[in-house]
């Protein structure tokens, strides 16, 4: 009996035999097969085969990558297509935004012009309808004064006829007395004609009836009062400020029932007088008035002046 002991192996026993087979279908698309074969057992045992299968590349659908590519591709291009849609819609956004902006401040631009309008045309009707109530005031004043100044003529009128029938029968005393009315009677039946320079203003004065009143007026077919009156001076050769206040301020101060042909009246106060006009004898006076009147020519009784100044 040999002294050597036999040590069995621990190591598996070695695949005598193997064998690979790889079967594939690339260009089919088919599933490719990987035969292994190898001994389980000793080298003397049968061949034992295990077969395993696997995917191949052809295993891959081509279409459907080609499809993935496409969506891929259609993606990218409707999110770029979608990003341009909102780059727009902000740039309208703004645009409209711009257009509201400016649309809002010409509006607000209008109305203002409107309400700015409407004030004027208010202030206007307003100023028109006080004009015309000054001037209806001033019409009725003119009425009743002519009203007064008729009554008071018819009057004046009949005691003249009785007068005169009086004279006519003889009556030496009533002829008398008729010559000394007509001579101390005053001014307001004045009837002797001015001479001088007070004609020449007088002259003037009255060729200026029916000349329209225009404020700041001096003429030659327009006037205030004050401009008038500069103008009917001057046409005598006299100079005399521009401006009521500083012509009824010049001169003696005379009495209304002293007044001469030439005689400047004016009423408020004599340093602060709004209105002058001349005294152009016979209790009459001429003046540029308003515009509703014009340059006229009326008795004192018409409107009565404040005063009166002598130059001449």
């Amino acid at each position: 009996m040999s002294h050597t002991a036999h040590i069995p192996s621990h190591r598996k026993p070695r695949r005598s035999a193997s064998k690979l087979a790889l079967r594939a279908g690339v260009a089919g698309g088919v599933l490719g097969t990987i035969a292994v074969a190898g001994a389980a057992g000793p080298a003397s045992a049968e061949p034992v085969t295990e077969t395993i299968e696997m995917p191949t590349l052809g295993s891959l659908d081509t279409a459907g990558l080609a499809s993935a590519v496409a969506a891929s591709a259609e993606a990218s291009q409707q999110e770029a297509l979608d990003q341009s849609l909102e780059s727009q819609e902000n740039a309208a956004l703004q645009k409209a935004a711009k257009e509201a902006k400016k649309a809002k401040a010409e509006a607000d631009r209008k109305a203002e012009a409107e309400r700015a309008e409407k004030a004027r045309a208010e202030a206007e009707a307003k100023a028109k309808a006080e004009q015309e109530r000054k001037d209806a005031e001033e019409r009725a004043s003119r009425d009743r004064a002519r009203t007064q100044l008729s009554t008071t003529s018819t009057s004046d009128n009949s005691s003249s006829g009785s007068n005169v029938s009086d004279s006519g029968s003889g009556s030496s005393s009533s002829s008398g007395s008729s010559d000394s009315g007509s001579t101390t009677s005053g001014s307001n039946n004045e009837t002797q004609a001015p001479s001088g320079s007070a004609a020449a203003i007088v002259a003037f004065a009255r060729a200026q009836v029916g000349d329209a009143y225009v404020r700041g007026g001096t003429g030659p077919n327009s006037w205030d009062c004050s401009g008038l009156v500069q103008a009917a001076y001057a046409a005598a050769g006299i100079d005399l400020p521009r401006i009521s206040y500083d012509q009824s301020s010049m001169g003696t101060s005379v009495s209304l029932s002293n007044l001469q042909p030439g005689d400047i009246l004016y009423w408020g106060s004599r340093s602060g007088s709004y209105h002058v006009a001349i005294y152009v004898g016979g209790g009459k006076y001429v003046g540029a008035q308003n515009s509703s009147t014009g340059v006229v020519e009326h008795s004192l009784d018409w409107d009565t002046p404040s005063g009166a100044v002598r130059i001449l």
